[in-house]
């Protein structure tokens, strides 16, 4: 049985404390030049909940596993795995109207 460091344990904790699906809360844990990478997997209902409104969830939580791995000495990046089969929201294509004829001074009539 291996032993999770504490930063895996923290990103752990605090992510299953807030989604639907605990059980389904994965992590893997690497490293390499640039430092500590914890790869989060979750189930895809609850992807809105880890990334939250405009990604704040997501900062907030990388924010303080930040100064878990300061506190160990150590850089450390969360990175959200998307799901299997999911889609990033695309743009939708913007309908391009056609120019309407503009109207002059002098075509109003008083």
């Amino acid at each position: 049985m291996t032993t999770k460091a504490a930063d895996q344990e923290f990103v752990e904790y605090v992510v299953k404390a807030f989604v639907d699906e605990p059980e389904k809360v994965e992590t893997t844990r690497t490293i390499d030049e640039r430092g500590v990478l914890i790869e989060l997997k979750v189930d895809p209902s609850d992807m809105g909940k880890i990334i939250g409104k405009q990604g704040q969830t997501a900062r907030a939580i990388r924010t303080l596993l930040r100064v878990v791995g300061a506190k160990n000495n150590a850089r450390v990046n969360l990175k959200i795995a998307e799901p299997e089969g999911g889609k990033r929201a695309e743009a939708p294509e913007e309908k391009k109207e056609e120019a309407k004829p503009t109207s002059s001074i002098e075509d109003i009539e008083v």
